[in-house]
């Protein structure tokens, strides 16, 4: 490995696909391009909101996945081990930052142990949540997990409660970096008031989820909340589906929110939906963090969201959003109506949202920490040029 050069060589491996872990990735790479860094994006697709594909200093590597009739499922995590291995060979990487211990973390240890010392790259594993507190309690995955963050360089988490979650599930005593999530807005390409006449909208208020619909975002709980929601005619719900919306529809004929909710899914161009929101609903029984409420505060759009896992770490309660018990629907409803009908309060509420996203969360402020990290690994702590 060739340490002599100032500008890194960073290999990224995240999941493509819609969530908070590949978003976050996606922007990383594209910050560190941006200051003057190589970077290697390794994955079988390119990332969701990989929107920098003719930057000079933007590459992606796609790793093909052979259906072999050998295996009765198709393995991923050795071809990424070796397109790893193969792009740090020719690309000399200083770093492999891989988002999530398996496969990601496994795959790039493995690559690691393929290369002669002298190329062999640092390996920084990054945790979102679901290695912790999902695959971290089955007795199939851990000791992989623990493997791979044991043999990696330097680990990191997105919140303090992720950092305390995987000490205590995964019994993991070396050093933890807590870095948080950023957020970079992209100018809106609609104007406010074209995204809601799309949607619709004339006098309701706009309320906003974003999620990849995963078990544990609870849309069950989120729909039967609004649905306690009064006057009904005061809100629709605009829900942003990095998945397939369809298994809930039912749920909305059930509980009458067939003409409330508006589902608009695989949106890239987050932005020009959040610009129109009023305001955020989420009701997920854990978060590590939460990039949508992040996502939203840019936006000077408070959010109501369960105080759970790393939430609280992003919303200050009854300063930049509403916090309220997991579960409590009376409790919940009643702070979307409070909302709904005090646009002074959401509006106050929004501002010091924006303040608190510009002042803690920003690029400006959490990717500097990424590049200290990197440096440090690879013992380069000199600023850049």
């Amino acid at each position: 490995m060739d340490l002599t050069h100032d500008r890194l060589r960073i290999g990224i491996t995240c999941y493509p696909s819609v969530g908070g872990s590949g978003i976050l990735a996606s922007a990383l790479g594209e910050e560190m391009a941006g200051r003057g860094h190589e970077i290697h994006f390794i994955s079988y697709e390119r990332p969701f909101r990989f929107l920098m594909p003719d930057h000079p200093r933007l590459f992606f590597h796609r790793v093909v996945v052979n259906d072999y009739g050998l295996f009765k499922y198709p393995d991923y995590t050795l071809p990424l081990s070796v397109e790893m291995a193969n792009v740090s060979r020719e690309y000399q990487l200083d770093v492999l930052h891989v988002h999530y211990a398996v496969p990601h973390a496994t795959a790039a240890i493995l690559a690691r142990s393929m290369l002669p010392p002298k190329q062999q790259p640092r390996v920084i594993a990054t945790l979102h949540g679901t290695d912790t507190t999902l695959l971290g309690w089955d007795p199939g995955y851990r000791p992989a997990i623990s493997h791979a963050l044991n043999s990696s360089d330097a680990v990191t988490t997105v919140s303090e409660f992720l950092k305390q979650e995987t000490q205590r599930v995964l019994g993991f005593d070396n050093k933890i970096d807590v870095i948080h999530n950023f957020f970079t807005p992209r100018v809106p390409q609609r104007s406010r008031e074209e995204v809601r006449a799309e949607l619709g909208l004339k006098n309701e208020v706009m309320i906003f989820h974003s999620s990849n619909l995963r078990p544990l975002k609870r849309i069950d709980l989120l729909l039967e909340t609004l649905a306690l929601v009064r006057p009904r005619e005061s809100f629709k719900l605009v829900v942003l589906a990095g998945g397939d919306f369809s298994p809930f529809q039912n749920d909305l004929i059930r509980l009458g929110l067939k003409d409330r909710v508006i589902v608009r899914e695989n949106v890239r161009n987050v932005e020009d939906y959040l610009q129109a929101a009023d305001m955020g609903l989420f009701t997920s029984e854990s978060e590590s963090f939460c990039l949508s409420i992040l996502e939203a505060m840019y936006f000077s759009c408070p959010s109501i969201a369960p105080s759970v896992g790393g939430i609280p770490e992003v919303v200050e309660d009854n300063t930049t959003g509403l916090l309220v018990p997991f579960g409590d629907l009376a409790k919940t409803a009643g702070a979307v109506e409070t909302l709904i009908q005090d646009e002074e309060l959401r509006k106050k509420l929004g501002r010091a949202a924006l303040a608190r996203a510009q002042s803690q969360f920003s690029a400006a402020v959490i990717v500097p920490r990424y590049e200290t990290l990197y440096r440090r690994v690879c013992g380069k702590l000199a600023s850049l040029a």
